[in-house]
């Protein structure tokens, strides 16, 4: 491998810490940037050089693209990995590391820019052959949101351009709704991404989530490494996901990994990046793709044998895929939980100090988190605190060695949202592998939960 000798990396927590080690096994230098908050981290702590880049506000050090490329040339860094969040899919940093000769290990900002875009990222995947959602060819404004609403039928979802993390998205069921959603739905995507332009797509009733990992070396090959079911979501967010789906069949998975890897050879994608969907009644709807890495890449890994970082950092170092797409294959069942800093019920964040932290072990469980004991959280970030990734050889022993290992799980002086994994993985639904992207805040709803 070669070519990349030492390594920043561009984020904080969890994943900065599973950069690092994915860097070191590779005999990779590392160096660490972090703000005032963070500078006891376990991955500032792990690294060969570290580097403060400002006071906590994430605007002034790990979105300070001017502190981080200081950082590069003071400490020799010839290549940045940025994580997830943060700069990851930020096009201009992905030039201004170009134009000052440091990799960036991830796709070409001409990738980020028109895949960043909803738009046009939907209008690209059509072109390439990905299933599309029914909807708007672009800007919806207020004088044609109407008409383009009874054109692609009620209820229809309006959609920020720019938007993520459910900012900027109304639903209107009727013709009465149409004119109050987009008005609220630009306001919000104003007010959150400086850009208050929407669109308009048909609102399915219960999908599910599901999403397909790619990789591309940038030069015409790409494979597809399986999907995962992320429809356990809470307010837009991420909660729990599985690889495989339990709603899909093996014929569904290949049939619709192969249409993205073959996107992906057309368009020349380089890195990582993950193709997600909306799924109902055997049809797939593309939503959007994430050129980065995904916060559940470990449940592809456990059921791949495949280190993602690994391939991200090869493809960036000039040394291509490390395996071709019939190399692959598909071992078992895995469950990831995003473990959080916050009230299982009330779900309002909860900094502090970690007085105890156990993690579970044994066979075919894996914890990605960069707490330890006496280890204090921040108030300024994500309040995620850590990954559960637990595998097995089929979903009903996934799910015995989960709840196994949630009873083993110990982190004490804070609130955390272990409590709801330990009731969800007793509920009959999610035994049965029966819900759907709206499940869970149903769930949340009812009286006692």
């Amino acid at each position: 491998m070669p070519l990349i000798s030492k390594v920043l990396i561009a984020n904080r927590g969890e994943i900065a810490l599973r950069v690092l080690r994915a860097c070191k096994e590779l005999g990779i230098a590392t160096v660490a940037v972090h703000s005032t908050a963070d500078a006891d981290a376990m991955h500032v702590r792990l690294a060969d050089e570290s580097v403060c880049i400002g006071p906590p506000p994430s605007r002034d050090s790990y979105l300070n693209i001017h502190q981080i490329v200081a950082a590069c040339e003071i400490t020799g860094a010839d290549a940045v990995h940025p994580g997830y969040g943060f700069l990851s899919e930020n096009a201009k940093f992905a030039d201004i590391l170009d134009a000052h000769g440091i990799t960036f290990i991830g796709p070409t900002a001409d990738h980020i820019r028109i895949m960043g875009d909803k738009i046009t990222a939907k209008e690209t995947a059509k072109a390439l052959g990905i299933p599309v959602v029914p909807g708007s060819t672009g800007e919806v404004r207020p004088e044609n949101a109407l008409q383009i609403a009874r054109e692609i039928g009620f209820p229809v979802l309006i959609k920020a351009t720019a938007g993520g993390g459910g900012r900027g998205m109304k639903v209107a069921r009727n013709e009465d709704e149409v004119e109050e959603a987009v008005s609220t739905a630009r306001s919000e995507a104003a007010a959150a991404f400086g850009n208050d332009a929407v669109y308009m797509e048909k609102y399915l009733g219960k999908p599910r989530h599901i999403e397909i990992q790619v990789v591309g070396d940038g030069e015409g090959n790409a494979i597809h490494l399986g999907e995962r079911d992320c429809s356990l979501q809470r307010r837009h967010q991420k909660v729990w996901e599985e690889a495989n789906s339990p709603a899909l069949n093996v014929e569904q998975r290949m049939k619709i990994g192969e249409i993205c890897a073959d996107a992906m050879r057309k368009l020349k994608y380089r890195g990582a990046g993950t193709v997600e969907f909306l799924y109902e009644n055997g049809e797939f709807y593309f939503i959007e793709m994430n050129t980065r890495l995904q916060v559940e890449h470990p449940i592809t890994e456990a059921i791949t044998g495949i280190d993602l970082v690994h391939e991200q950092i090869r493809v960036a170092s000039g040394a291509g895929l490390s395996v071709t797409q019939d190399e692959i294959t598909f071992q078992g069942h895995a469950i990831e939980c995003r473990i959080n800093a916050e009230d299982p019920r009330t779900f309002v964040p909860s900094p502090g100090t970690i007085t105890h932290f156990h993690a579970p072990g044994g066979l075919g469980v894996r914890v990605d988190s960069g707490a330890y004991q006496g280890y204090r959280i921040p108030p300024y970030y994500d309040s995620l605190i850590g990954k559960l990734i637990v595998h097995g050889r089929t979903r009903v022993e996934c799910m015995m060695r989960l709840r196994r290992v949630l009873d083993e799980f110990v982190i004490d002086g804070i609130k955390t949202t272990l409590p709801l994994f330990q009731d969800l993985i007793n509920n009959q639904d999610i035994a049965n592998g029966d819900y759907d992207i709206h499940w869970l805040e149903h769930y949340l709803a009812q009286p006692g939960e």
